[in-house]
């Protein structure tokens, strides 16, 4: 693995860890005003400090909303707390991926590592919100975007939200299901939302102030919080996940290097080897979603997309 540079320092959670609904990290605030149970999430991944940083930022402005209910929440704190910027790749998570444990099968098996806990303690809350958007960032080099689940209200979310302008509609990971995919937002006649943003690399201040952006833009647009969003610059885009490449080998290897976002003219092009396996773009105008230079088996390696009418 390469070095990376971290260009942030964590924010001091000290002042938040005690939560003020009966959940460590989390702080939940209800409006006279009726209106929908906004979720904002950071920490998912312990070592993407740049939500951390936000998160922070709008609970010491003491932000409140005007309508409905708002609630801030870090979520993997013992990952957090182990955070080191000499090995920042190091506390994703310490156990397993939190973002992996929000299918029913695991929420009521026998599974007991400190991620488990920490998702079952968080379930309640997650089962009152209308809307949430799960602050993440990315690893390697890549195009911001938000991913959504492929259910109608999720992918419209990401839509209306516009920041990142691109939205991927996503059916998730065969190691797990994440927080967007939680039977709350994808269940059929659920009409509650989540996206996840992916704003940006870790440890940018460019990451930072993307995901300030689309956390404002969802406190206005829901009415939560603030002023109404301003109109977007541009139109939202929106691409659909065609193939999920996952390395079945250990020797997964791309042909050349490429960046998140890199759109593929021709189908068939031979882009990267799975042990015996060619991986060949499935159509043209392939968009490349968040390509992992190192794929260990059993993890997603890419992405495959298509774009289509919003």
């Amino acid at each position: 693995m390469p070095q990376f540079a971290v260009r942030l320092a964590a924010p001091d959670l000290r002042p938040w860890l005690g939560g003020n609904c009966g959940i460590a990290g989390a702080w939940s605030f209800t409006a006279p005003e009726p209106g929908p149970h906004l979720a904002l999430f950071a920490l998912t991944h312990g070592n993407e400090i740049a939500g951390a940083i936000v998160l922070n930022q709008m609970l010491s402005a003491g932000i409140r909303p005007q309508r409905g209910r708002l609630s801030f929440v870090f979520a993997n704190l013992d990952a957090f707390q182990a955070f080191d910027p000499e090995n920042p790749i190091a506390t994703r998570y310490l156990e397993e991926d939190l973002n992996r444990l929000w299918g029913e099968d695991r929420l009521r098996g026998a599974r007991n590592s400190r991620e488990m806990r920490r998702v079952r303690e968080l379930l309640p809350l997650v089962e009152s919100v209308d809307v949430l958007v799960d602050l993440h960032s990315m690893l390697w080099p890549s195009d911001a975007l938000t991913l959504a689940s492929e259910t109608d209200a999720s992918i419209s979310l990401g839509l209306a939200l516009g920041t990142p302008r691109l939205t991927v509609a996503d059916p998730g990971h065969s190691a797990g299901r994440r927080l967007v995919d939680h039977a709350r937002f994808t269940a059929p006649g659920s009409t509650a939302a989540a996206v996840l943003v992916e704003a940006g690399q870790h440890w940018e201040g460019a990451t930072v102030d993307a995901m300030a952006q689309t956390a404002r833009r969802a406190l206005g647009h829901y009415g939560i919080a603030g002023r109404a969003p301003a109109p977007l610059p541009e139109p939202p885009v929106l691409a659909r996940v065609t193939e999920t490449v996952t390395a079945t080998s250990h020797n997964f290897m791309f042909l050349r290097e490429f960046r998140g976002g890199d759109i593929i003219p021709k189908a068939g092009t031979v882009i990267a080897q799975d042990g015996a396996r060619e991986i060949r773009t499935p159509h043209d105008d392939c968009i490349l979603i968040m390509p992992t230079p190192v794929a260990p088996r059993g993890h997603t390696a890419v992405r495959l997309a298509r774009f289509e009418a919003p």
